[in-house]
């Protein structure tokens, strides 16, 4: 049986770089801010995989209020995650993310990030899916107040 699972994620930018989308550091001189590395890439694509496997979510996971995960790499919680839909039998077998931002310019960046998300999930890279779109200047993303990411997966 496929199920499918949808997750999203934003997270304020600060001064002082580098970016780090997809578990990939983009040159950049703004930062995501969070209580872990905040990769929104990587926490779409973990609420999208445990929605697919009705698993609860990230923060269910790893929780803000567990000092432990203070500037946490979200490629070793995406790690954890795909480990536990391989405990549970299941296997992914696409994704799709979507990554709003202002700036900066994301798509020379992909080829990494694609190759980075598939290492990650353990899948070939013609499984994953990577996008950027612009708010059209609208809300803070448009603001280049924030980024955020949409993500899907696909999981049997």
């Amino acid at each position: 049986m496929s199920r499918v699972g949808q997750g999203w994620d934003i997270h304020r930018l600060v001064e002082g770089g580098p970016l780090r989308l997809a578990g990939v550091d983009v040159p950049f001189d703004r930062s995501l801010l969070g209580h872990s590395d905040a990769d929104v890439v990587l926490h779409a694509l973990a609420d999208a995989l445990l929605g697919a496997v009705a698993a609860g979510d990230i923060g269910t996971h790893f929780p803000d209020t567990d000092p432990s995960l203070r500037g946490a790499d979200s490629a070793v919680l995406l790690r954890q995650v795909v480990a536990l839909l391989q405990a549970r039998g299941h296997s992914i077998e696409n994704v799709d993310v979507t990554v709003l931002a202002e700036r900066p310019k994301l798509g020379p960046h992909f080829d990494r990030m694609r190759r980075r998300l598939a290492d990650l999930l353990g899948v070939a890279v013609e499984r994953v899916s990577l996008k950027a779109k612009s708010t059209e200047g609208l809300g803070a993303v448009g603001r280049g107040d924030a980024i955020a990411a949409l993500a899907v997966a696909l999981v049997s």
